[in-house]
């Protein structure tokens, strides 16, 4: 049992710790339903992709199908402009190993198949949910516009390297990559701006 007046205080400071909590969900409700959403998403996604690759012996150097198909169009892009291109299975990693006019220029690796930054670009789009219909052709259109672009980046990237191999730092760790998230970054705005249930309110205000 306590004193009345100990009860009576201990009363109002839940109701105003209760009346500031409210206060502050409502207010960064927004930000907490985004946040919530694309963190819930980007884990199944990433959680799903991880067990995609678990199906692939990494130690005998065995690369996954879709990076394997990217190393494929790769090499379909490159003899369009020049027939001596080629790709063949790295000897002593899991990579796909790329030969340009006689030269070993690059390799393809797990991480250069976009597939992790389809996976954050999806999750964002998630979080910033449109109609479920638009939601699904803008995801679909995204991810078919980034990999056909992350193609064209490792072609060119090659290409590159051949003619400027003193370079490969910038090319291969700035300029490339910048060209993706750039263009991840443009898709985002325009979902956000354009499509997303934040655009549709802001049109009806």
């Amino acid at each position: 049992m306590c004193k009345s007046n100990d009860c009576a205080f201990l009363i109002l400071y839940k109701f105003v710790k209760n009346s500031a909590l409210n206060s502050l969900l409502l207010q960064y409700k927004p930000f907490l339903l985004f946040l919530g959403k694309f963190l819930l998403t980007y884990f199944v996604l990433a959680l799903l992709y991880q067990t995609y690759l678990n199906r692939f012996d990494s130690a005998a150097n065995q690369v996954d199908s879709f990076t394997q198909m990217v190393a494929n169009q790769t090499q379909t892009l490159l003899t369009l402009f020049d027939n001596d291109a080629l790709i063949e299975s790295h000897p002593t990693e899991p990579s796909v190993k790329i030969i340009y006019n006689g030269k070993y220029v690059s390799r393809i690796i797990e991480g250069c198949n976009a597939l992790s930054v389809m996976i954050l670009f999806v999750a964002f789009i998630v979080a910033f949910t449109g109609k479920f219909k638009r939601t699904i052709v803008f995801i679909l259109f995204g991810l078919l516009l980034i990999h056909l672009l992350n193609v064209v980046r490792i072609a060119l990237l090659s290409v590159a390297l051949y003619h400027y191999p003193q370079y490969e730092h910038l090319l291969h760790a700035v300029i490339f990559p910048l060209i993706i998230y750039g263009i991840v970054f443009l898709l985002w705005v325009i979902w956000v701006n354009k499509f997303s249930i934040h655009a549709t309110t802001t049109a009806k205000k």
